[in-house]
């Protein structure tokens, strides 16, 4: 059985609320690691209501710096003081994040937080990776925005499998052999019989990867990065009739979204960062769904697991 892969959305909206939607933030749960992505206004209030531990949100990943983007971030911070934090907070921004949220501190006379705030600044010319531990790989790359804007990357590593183990116990294979096993090696018995490695191990499950792709104007700059993706959330601000306003902005169409997910052979769609303009998403969907039919529009609270893209 396979480790959560989840997403679950906290804000949908784009530049300014509504009543039924907040600004983008979304929370990804990998392996029981959970991970904030974006912080817009209300962010926090989200997270109580879809039931998420504050604490166990140890990286916060900005794409970029608009206020829709990251508004929540000193209150979100002010929060963790008050709730008596004391491990390090690690936040992947533009490096001019780290000076404004000082500013911030100081001028609301917050001292001495009580734990580390650490910076990484992202690279907007190029792919990097930003985090990399023994069970994931976050790597970030720039988009199209009319400022510095990078989308993420997060990819489960992959897992050595199993051994059968009635097959050692039949076998009589050794324990200095099962990490040669794993590594892939057939076994060879005492008798000169070769024993292929398929029979000795189960497969492990292949790993898993999702992208989130906003604020960007439609590019295939990203394809190589993005190619393959399980489950890809790409901006939809406007729909075909907007299209103009959405270059002028520096912003994406269903439509176009849905490009981008045809060509990266994703394996799932989802929409979302949506106009105020539109109550209802209905028009970007169904332009969407034209082109990359396992396409879904966001909402609030919606959780959506990330399933390997066969």
């Amino acid at each position: 059985m396979q480790m959560p892969f989840q997403l679950t959305i906290l804000g949908s909206s784009s530049a300014m609320p509504t009543s039924l939607r907040y600004p983008t933030a979304q929370v990804l749960n990998v392996l029981g690691r959970f991970f904030l992505i974006d912080c817009g206004e209300g962010t926090q209030h989200q997270i109580r209501k879809n039931k998420i531990s504050f604490g166990r949100i140890d990286h916060i990943f900005i794409s970029h710096l608009h206020g829709d983007h990251f508004f929540g971030l000193i209150g979100y911070i002010s929060t963790q003081v008050l709730l008596g934090r004391t491990k390090d907070l690690h936040i992947y921004a533009h490096s001019e994040l780290q000076r404004y949220t000082q500013f911030q501190q100081d001028f609301l006379g917050m001292g001495e937080l009580g734990f580390r705030l650490v910076f990484h600044p992202l690279n907007f010319k190029k792919p990097q990776v930003i985090l990399d531990d023994v069970k994931l790989t976050v790597t970030s790359f720039p988009l199209k925005h009319r400022i510095p804007c990078c989308g993420f990357l997060f990819q489960e590593k992959e897992k050595e499998p199993n051994i059968r183990k009635e097959q050692l116990k039949f076998y009589q294979i050794p324990i200095r052999e099962i990490k040669n096993i794993k590594d892939g090696a057939d076994f060879t018995t005492e008798d000169g019989e070769i024993i292929p490695n398929k029979k000795l191990v189960i497969p492990a499950p292949k790993p898993r990867s999702y992208a989130f792709c906003s604020d960007t104007a439609y590019t295939e700059k990203i394809l190589p990065v993005i190619q393959h993706v399980d489950l890809l959330y790409h901006e939809a601000t406007f729909a075909e009739s907007e299209k103009e306003m959405a270059k002028t902005t520096f912003h994406s169409t269903g439509k176009e979204a849905a490009l981008i997910a045809q060509k990266a052979q994703a394996g799932q769609l989802l929409i979302g960062h949506f106009s105020a303009r539109y109550k209802e998403p209905t028009s970007i969907l169904k332009e969407a769904q034209s082109i990359f039919p396992n396409t879904k529009a966001v909402n609030e609270g919606d959780v959506y697991s990330v399933i390997r893209n066969q």
